[in-house]
């Protein structure tokens, strides 16, 4: 190998750099993901002495010399995107949208260059993976589009900077990252060096153009954006497609936004003409909600500012072997165990004999401490075989003393049920005194409990 190459090998999967071959990743811990790759350098001359010295231009400027115009958000069309973006789109920003394959990531994209360009905002969408025919095809499904949207299938990323700092549209979209080549760097589209060197240069155009552009990544099996980590720090906003492709719901999250919260999600329908917004996601969460049944319990959540009910399914049944089972669906796995823990020792309820087995429904995942309780009581109900009433809410943090402790937000929380025809709300006792002072006159029955005895006690009393 020529004195100005040398190789490096590089996790196909997390980005973990080596000097060496190694057959399991010391940081993902994946096995058989390094690769090699060939890098240029000239030992003792920095890379820019090739390129001779260049004067800077650049000046610092006074905070107070700054005009905060522009960051002033521009709307895409679709009012989930735009609640998930934090209001809209921000000049100059670099938005990553991942998720599996086939779950909606371009269509959604494509949407947002139909609205776009029907605002005759110029938007140039260059394809790595479709060809224009086919674009067309999907557009054709879509609506119609303005002529201020050009298309570009290229992935020499040279040319496509060429292209946007020539035509200097206002916003770009980039389908997707892992197909973009990048002439300066040896390796193969894809790879971990050619994303991270790609998505530097898509950077170096958003901030210095103020364009801001849109960046569709593959996932790995993990469910993380392929390619290196340093590719979610590289960028202002990474939004994730949740849900299963073969059901109609999709729901974007936001696992970063440096400009605005990431608590709020977007709940999507998927239909022949594209994604359409669900208004009110409780309403399909609860949809086919059994009546009745042991084991199900209608709990409420806050994301960002929105509440929504979900329903948890909980069943509890005798294990056929020594060990017994614990799994869960949306939920996280260590939570439900530690729940269980409070349930054995502070309900007396013995579990230790039992698989269980927890779902929340809608293929959404909920981490907020609120829907401990609704797990708790889930779990319980199925072990009792009580059901909880059809008309009731729930919602509660649950220590390990078996304490209820107050959430944020219950007044929003209560609405929320009372909007949606639910008449009790079974709550912390300690966000009863924050409610009294809203003065509100809740037409829903407030049920406060202090501890899981309380709670499970009020379940048992609904069958009398």
């Amino acid at each position: 190998m020529a004195k100005d190459k040398k190789s490096v090998f590089y996790c196909q999967n997390c980005g973990y750099e080596s000097s060496r071959w190694l057959g399991q990743c010391p940081s993902c811990h994946e096995w058989n993901t390094f690769a090699e790759e060939v890098i240029s350098t000239k030992p003792g001359i920095p890379a820019s002495a090739s390129q001779g010295k260049r004067r800077s231009t650049a000046e610092p400027k006074a905070l107070s010399e700054i005009s905060a115009e522009s960051g002033v958000r521009i709307s895409t069309g679709i009012g989930e995107l735009d609640r998930v973006l934090g209001g809209g789109i921000v000049q100059g920003s670099l938005i990553l949208i991942g998720g599996d394959p086939g779950i909606g990531k371009s269509t959604l994209l494509l949407q947002v260059c139909r609205n776009l360009s029907l605002q005759n905002r110029s938007v140039l969408y260059v394809s790595g993976e479709e060809s224009l025919q086919q674009i067309k095809m999907r557009a054709v499904r879509v609506g119609d589009f303005g002529d201020s949207l050009k298309l570009l299938c290229e992935t020499d990323l040279d040319d496509v900077a060429s292209v946007i700092e020539k035509t200097r549209p206002e916003f770009v979209v980039i389908d997707s990252i892992q197909t973009m080549y990048n002439e300066s760097v040896t390796s193969s589209p894809g790879s971990v060096s050619q994303v991270r060197e790609s998505t530097g240069v898509l950077l170096r155009v958003a901030k210095t153009l103020q364009i801001p552009i849109f960046i569709v990544g593959h996932m790995t099996k993990d469910g993380n954006v392929a390619g290196p980590r340093v590719l979610e720090h590289m960028v202002d906003t990474v939004l994730y497609f949740e849900g299963d492709r073969t059901q109609a719901y999709r729901i974007l999250r936001a696992a970063k936004n440096r400009f605005g919260s990431t608590n709020e999600i977007g709940v999507f329908e998927m239909r022949t003409e594209g994604l359409a917004e669900v208004e009110n996601p409780s309403e399909f969460m609860l949809e086919g909600r059994p009546k009745d049944a042991s084991g199900s319990v209608v709990a409420c959540s806050m994301e960002g500012t929105r509440p929504i009910m979900i329903e948890i399914q909980a069943l509890v049944c005798r294990t056929n072997f020594g060990f017994p089972r614990r799994t869960t669906n949306g939920a996280d796995y260590n939570k439900v165990n530690l729940l269980m823990a409070v349930l054995e020792k502070r309900a007396h309820i013995n579990l230790s004999q039992d698989d269980a087995y927890v779902n929340i429904t809608g293929g959404v995942r909920m981490s907020e401490p609120a829907v401990d309780l609704g797990i708790l009581m889930a779990i319980a109900s199925s072990k009792k075989d009580l059901p909880v009433s059809a008309d009731t809410v729930v919602f509660g943090e649950v220590g390990l003393s078996g304490e209820i402790r107050s959430v944020a937000m219950a007044e929003q929380r209560v609405k929320e049920a009372q909007k949606l025809g639910f008449s009790r709300v079974i709550l912390p006792k300690a966000n009863m005194k924050a409610l009294s002072r809203s003065h509100e006159d809740f037409r829903v029955q407030l049920l406060p409990v202090e501890n899981v005895r309380e709670a499970i006690n009020l379940m048992g009393r609904e069958q009398h």
